[in-house]
């Protein structure tokens, strides 16, 4: 199958978004990634172009990344690339997704406390027990929302 796979690591750019949808449970936050460069003439480093990911995590890794990444948080995101073209009220628009397979903490920027999930049927079992004794006290937290889940893409210009 020929397929972008890609690595790229930046900053959590806004917070994830979690929903649980008929086709499973989803979360996606857009990453900003802008490469540094040092300049020997300046004797200083450069920031060059910003571009700005959606990273989209589904099932149990959407779970684990609402309840494990925030705002501001340098990440390392693994997954599929998905470049969409539209044409929206006379706009083009183009938009780049990535399908996450993994993310996780850039530890050259800091540290983090890993905590291994329960199995989502443990989870499932365990809130279900929970539940009949008076409310749930784990899991991440939900947004009711419509089952549409798009983010509009930045427009080119």
């Amino acid at each position: 199958m020929n397929e972008t796979l890609l690595t790229v690591v930046g900053n959590v750019a806004t917070t994830p978004v979690y929903r649980e949808l008929p086709t499973g449970p989803v979360a996606r936050f857009r990453l900003a990634v802008t490469p540094r460069r040092f300049d020997a003439v300046q004797n200083t480093w450069v920031d060059g172009h910003t571009n700005f990911f959606t990273v989209w995590a589904k099932g149990t890794l959407g779970a684990n990344v609402q309840g494990s990444v925030s705002i501001g948080e340098p990440v390392i995101v693994q997954g599929r690339l998905k470049v969409r073209d539209e044409e929206r009220g006379g706009q083009h628009w183009t938009s780049a997704d990535i399908q996450a397979t993994a993310v996780g903490h850039d530890l050259s920027r800091g540290t983090s406390a890993f905590r291994r999930a329960a199995r989502r049927a443990a989870a499932d079992a365990s809130g279900l027990q929970d539940g009949l004794q008076g409310g749930r006290q784990d899991g991440p937290q939900q947004v009711q929302d419509d089952v549409s889940f798009e983010i509009e893409p930045e427009p080119v210009g």
